[in-house]
């Protein structure tokens, strides 16, 4: 007697071997979802990072500066983008320390180096921000 073919890996809703069974969506679905994903993220950043909410604080004030500004429009985009910058870096390393908590607790060498490179990371990003606010805004100031 003859068996029908086996069906292919993720055919039936299940997902290949090694892969993630999130992957699957694709077109609006997956933008949608990558949406919400997105929005659940930034919700758990604010309500769990006091880092993050002074960053957001801090990019809610020096946003709509950097748009009143008399500087060119690439200046403007690099004011902007600074700033944007600093809050970006601050969610990859609230991953990174999301992680390796999730790992474990217990103190280990490898894991306070990676927290220690995401912090070192954050903390370039704001020295970026104030070097290229300075850049920009120091010749305004001594006209």
């Amino acid at each position: 007697m003859l068996k029908p073919p086996e069906p292919a890996p993720g055919a039936l809703g299940e997902a290949p071997e090694g892969t993630s069974p999130f992957k699957g969506k694709t077109g609006v679905i997956r933008v949608w979802n990558a949406f919400f994903n997105s929005l659940a993220g930034l919700k758990d950043a604010w309500r769990h990072e006091s880092a993050f909410r002074q960053e957001v604080v801090l990019g809610a004030i020096l946003i709509p500066v950097a748009c009143v500004v008399p500087v060119d429009a690439a200046e403007r985009a690099l004011l902007i983008a600074a700033v944007l910058l600093v809050l970006i870096v601050e969610l990859l390393n609230t991953s990174v320390e999301a992680a390796i908590d999730r790992i474990s607790f217990d103190h280990h060498s490898l894991s306070r180096r990676a927290k220690d490179l995401g912090s070192a990371a954050v903390f370039v990003a704001l020295a970026l921000c104030v070097v290229v606010w300075a850049l920009i805004l120091a010749p305004l100031a001594l006209r």
